[in-house]
């Protein structure tokens, strides 16, 4: 009871906040979390550490500004286009990738990703290092403007909160069961008759589609898609996200893309701008050495622990 109360009461925040704060910012917010949450997917419930998430992020806005700048494509059909593709993506880097594991596993992500960073570099539809730029918003339902900032704030919490209710289906589902125990005990789960490839790839593709529709999201917010998005310090950051909010939890990775977010926000406008990745990477220190939980794991035992 007191879990759906707090989530009630963070719906009430979120549905208010554009009226307090920057609707942009804030919908960048939404998109980094919704990123961050499926990245925690394969980490966090699967024990698989991608290094190449941002080549499903990116690549699912490159193909989605392009579907809806140059084939008129209406925006809800345009995201899906960019997180069917990404899932695709998923898919055949899934099927090479999951047949090693730990290091040998983040490396073949990572050179995967790679590969798919210079296709999009020397593409000629991604515009180069000048990305891929005036993708128009469009209408929601072909109703709703969403060239209006409040309106596109609801669709992209929209989109959001429909991300979040799979993946949070997900892992309260037996699958989710089977993904936790192949993360602690794979040869147990192996042993106990479980298609553990088959569990990983599913999960692989899954948390692809969903960090592809952050990515389109992200691309019809900002009316652009740029090559850092499917930059490999994309997919480092989406790490430092999980880990500072909480490897594990549902809600963790959303609350650590919350606060690199915002620091990448207001400390790049202020006198430390140029020290940006090393308050970054101070603070993913800091973590690591006292905060193994993260911010939500950490005030989960403190709770239970008062309580």
């Amino acid at each position: 009871m007191n879990r759906y109360i707090g989530y009630l009461l963070v719906l009430a925040l979120l549905l208010v906040a554009p009226f307090l704060v920057y609707p942009v910012f804030l919908m960048k917010l939404l998109c980094f979390a919704l990123f961050a949450c499926a990245f925690n997917l394969i980490l966090g419930y699967g024990g698989l550490l991608s290094f190449g998430h941002a080549a499903f992020f990116g690549g699912a806005a490159f193909i989605t500004g392009h579907a809806i700048k140059v084939w008129g494509l209406p925006t809800e059909l345009g995201l899906l286009v960019g997180a069917g593709s990404a899932a695709v993506l998923g898919l055949a880097i899934g099927l090479l990738a999951i047949r090693r594991q730990g290091i040998y596993f983040a490396m073949i992500t990572l050179a995967l990703a790679q590969m798919a960073y210079f296709l999009f570099v020397s593409a000629d539809f991604t515009g180069g290092e000048n990305g891929l730029q005036g993708v128009p918003r469009g209408t929601a339902l072909g109703i709703f403007d969403l060239q209006d900032n409040i309106n596109m704030y609801y669709f992209v919490l929209a989109v959001f909160l429909i991300g979040y209710a799979i993946i949070a289906r997900t892992v309260n589902s037996p699958f989710g069961q089977v993904l936790s125990a192949i993360r602690d005990n794979e040869p147990r789960a192996t042993s106990l008759g479980y298609d553990v490839d088959r569990h990983k790839l599913l999960a692989f593709v899954l948390s692809a589609g969903l960090a592809g529709l952050a990515g389109a999201t992200k691309t019809v917010v900002f009316q652009l898609a740029s090559l850092t998005d499917v930059h490999w310090h994309m997919s480092g950051e989406v790490v430092l996200m999980t880990l500072l909010g909480g490897l594990g939890t549902l809600a963790g990775p959303a609350v650590g893309a919350a606060v690199i977010v915002t620091l990448q926000n207001y400390l790049a406008s202020g006198a430390l701008s140029a020290w940006v990745p090393v308050v970054l990477g101070t603070i993913f220190v800091i973590c690591v050495l006292a905060f193994r939980r993260g911010v939500v794991g950490e005030l989960r035992v403190l709770l239970r622990k008062t309580f």
